[in-house]
This record gives structure tokens, sequence and C-alpha cells, in this order.
């Protein structure tokens, strides 16, 4: 009998892990590069890395049954003549129609307007099914100006000034030709069945100097009465709020890189921007910094998915959270139900990202006329009105045991980090010790 030489158990390199080989080899065959939607996948610091102190004996909770947790908001009160009074401090993020069907844009509204918050346009313009069931509209303003018109600013509750997004900072929104319908292309002023490749900065102004004469414009048309947010993706959050509240900012708008998107580069939503919760404290410093921290809102963006990421965001200094990806997935998206239909497209349930090809078998992220009929936009609005309370009540269970009346007065001193990496970012101590990294031990 001979004598074989033992072998090592074959190892895959974490470097070229199998999705990191599947992409060379789609990259060598096709020399395109890989579009899609969704937020980053990549693991990265996040709220889960922070966990809350809670009370014992040197704080006090509240009794849930008994005392009351106040929940509300109000967004614009710097200069705004009406700003949004929201009874809960989660709005639902800026997703297009065009990217979502009209079905799916008035179950976000008529949820919204159930849990007593705000929905968001987005880009391509204000549908009278989104407006007809909000009852309170941000409506959206883009570098691509598509559907952009005074009428509509009128209507709207507030304006948002998109100048970045978290999945993709600097660059600008895709929509394929197969979800410019006759609608999406009357619309947009497009042509139908032809890509549209959004601009990545706005056409009339350059800098913080400009967009102050934009804001002003804005606010003449809308008689001053319009909250003005300006949204930035995270990527300088410290000078991209100052730069913003000295353009006249009534709204900071802040998208981390777990912030999704209706379609773009892999390598933009994987590699461009920081985390979320990298974002919020020098957002909030700059404020501080300028005296109008509360003066001038904040609002955070990207990832939220519980009440226990809106609590922590909170406490980090933000004023409201905006939900996207977690609103679509609640009236909806990537539900278990199509799997059969999802595996034929190549994917799976909890995977499917695919919204730029306008197959999706939700009738979500779909121009696709069969397919949009899935989505019946008062059950859909239920469910994300469902959704919206249990995020706020989880909230509300969180500043109870931490002692708050009310959730916007959590605060650093609440929370403990699980990770060094997340300690330095939201600058609260490391769990079971007084030290925040670059800060002296106490």
């Amino acid at each position: 009998m001979s004598y074989q030489t033992p072998r090592t158990t074959p190892r895959k390199s974490a470097t070229f892990d199998d999705y990191t080989l599947s992409e060379i080899r789609r990259a060598a065959s096709t020399g395109i590069y890989d579009i899609r939607g969704g937020g980053t996948k990549r693991r990265v610091p996040h709220f889960d890395d922070l966990l809350f102190l809670g009370a014992s004996m040197s704080r006090y909770p509240l009794e849930g049954y008994r005392e009351k947790c106040e929940t509300s908001v109000t967004l614009g009160t710097r200069f705004a003549k009406k700003p949004i009074e929201l009874k809960i401090p989660i709005t639902i993020a800026g997703m297009s129609f065009g990217s979502l069907s009209a079905g799916a844009k008035e179950a976000l509204g008529r949820g919204a307007t159930i849990a007593g918050t705000s929905t968001t346009t987005g880009d391509g313009g204000m549908t009278e099914e989104e407006r007809g069931h909000s009852q309170m509209l941000v409506y959206q303003y883009l570098p691509s100006r598509y559907g952009m018109n005074p009428r509509d600013l009128k209507r709207a509750d507030a304006i948002e000034v998109v100048v970045g997004q978290g999945a993709k900072p600097g660059g600008g929104g895709m929509l394929l030709g197969q979800k410019i319908s006759d609608r999406v292309a009357e619309m947009r002023t497009l042509p139908k069945g032809i890509d549209q490749r959004s601009a990545c900065r706005h056409p009339d102004w350059t800098g913080p100097d400009d967009l102050e004469i934009k804001i002003l414009e804005l606010r003449e048309i809308t008689d001053w009465e319009k909250p003005i947010y300006i949204k930035v993706g995270g990527a300088r959050p410290y000078y991209d709020t100052a730069l913003a509240v000295k353009a006249g900012a009534d709204v900071v708008v802040l998208d981390g890189m777990q912030g999704g998107t209706a379609a773009t580069q892999e390598v933009f939503i994987e590699h461009v921007g920081q985390p979320t919760l990298a974002c919020i404290r020098p957002a909030v410093q700059a404020l501080q910094d300028l005296g109008m921290h509360r003066k001038v809102q904040l609002v955070i963006s990207g990832g939220i998915r519980n009440g226990a990421d809106v609590a922590k965001a909170l406490a980090l200094g933000a004023d409201a959270v905006s939900i996207g990806t977690a609103a679509l997935v609640a009236i909806g998206d990537n539900d278990p139900r199509w799997e059969e239909e999802y595996r034929a497209l190549g994917s799976t349930a909890g995977a499917y990202d695919d919204w730029h090809e306008g197959a999706d078998p939700a009738g979500i992220s779909t121009q696709d006329a069969e397919l949009m009929k899935r989505v019946d936009p008062v059950a859909a609005g239920r469910r994300l009105a469902n959704y919206l309370k249990v995020m706020t009540l989880e909230a509300q269970t969180i500043a109870r045991a931490c002692g708050k009346s009310h959730v916007h007065n959590l605060e650093p001193e609440d929370l403990c980090a699980l990770t060094i990496e997340a300690s330095a970012m939201a600058q609260v101590p490391l769990a079971g010790t007084g030290w925040v990294p670059g800060k002296t031990v106490f």
C-alpha cells in the first residue's frame, strides 16, 4: 500500500471570496459595471454597536402605563411661516415615481398620513395619488429638475433641495429605459424607453452662496410658508451641515451610506460615503458650534430599521429620522410569498436589488401594468402605519427606561458602545469604561 502525502484542506481567500470572484467573471464577460438598487451590503459600524444604559439607582425610569413619553417634533421652525408638525419623529424618505410604481407611492402616502408623519416625492415630480393621500408631503428639488414646476412647489408642505444621497454622494440618479413608461416619460419630459441619468449637481448654482440665492427664490415662490430642507450625502458632515445652515436651510437631512437608491453602480454603493453612525455627531457638532442645534432641525437617514435605531439617532442629537428601504419592506418589497419568481430572476427574497430592471414581482419597483396590480395601496398603507406605530412604541419604551418624558430628551449620556469604532464615531464611552477614543479617560 503506497503512502500518500496528506493534503491541507482547500481554503478560499477572504479577499477573493465567492462574491468577488463572481463579479470578476461577470465584468470580464460583459465589460459593463454592475448596477443595482438598495444600499451598502457590507458590514459597517452601525446602531447595533451601541447600547442604552437604562435607569437603575442613578436614574429613575418612567412607568409605561401611567407616565407619558411624548414623540412629537416640529420641522422648519427657523424661517418658515408654516413649519411641519409631526406626531412621530420618523418620516418617509424621498423615492421617485418611476423608480416606484404609482401604487407604492400612494401606499407610502397613506401609511404616513395614518401615522401622523410626512412622506417625500423624489426625482420625477409629484403624482396626484401621492398628493391626494399624503397629509404632509415634502417636495424634492433635484439636479435633474424632472417634473419640477412652481404649481407643485406651492402644493407641497415643505421643499427638500437634494444636494447628495447617502448611497452615492457626488453621483446622479439612474432610471433605465425599461421603466420609462408613457406616464413617466410625460412627467419627466423624456422619450419613452430611453435610459435616464440625472445630473450629479444642480445646473444653476455651484456653492453655498449661490444656494442661498436659490433658497430665497424658493421662499418667494412659496410665500415664505414652506420649510426648506437641504439633503446631503454622508461624506463631510461637519462642513456640509455648516454650509447648509449658512445657505439658509430650515432643516438638514443627512443620509449615510446605508441609505438606499433606485439604481447606481455597485462600486459607488459599497465604496463611497460614510456610515450613518459616523455622520451624526459631526453634524450635531456643526450645529452646536453655530448655536443652531434644535433651531435648525437634523433628520438622519440611512439604515434605520427599528425603534432602537430611532432612539439612538435621537440620543446622538438628531431631531428625527427618515426611512426608505424599511418602508418598502413594510409595504411588501422582497416578500417571501414571491420567492419562486425572485428565484426565476436569479435572486431570492431578501436579496432582490435589481430594481432598475422593472421586473419586481412585488409590483413596487416597476412600471409593469400587470405587476403593479399586486400592490393594494390601502392594505399596504395600513401595514406601513402599523410598522411606524411599532417603531414609535419601541423608541418610547427605551426613552421611558432611561427616565425621559420625551424621546428628544435622550442624550449621549444614555449610551455606551460595544466596539472601539462605534465609540469613536458616536463619541460615547466604550462599554464598561469611561473611555472615548481620542478623549481623556474620566
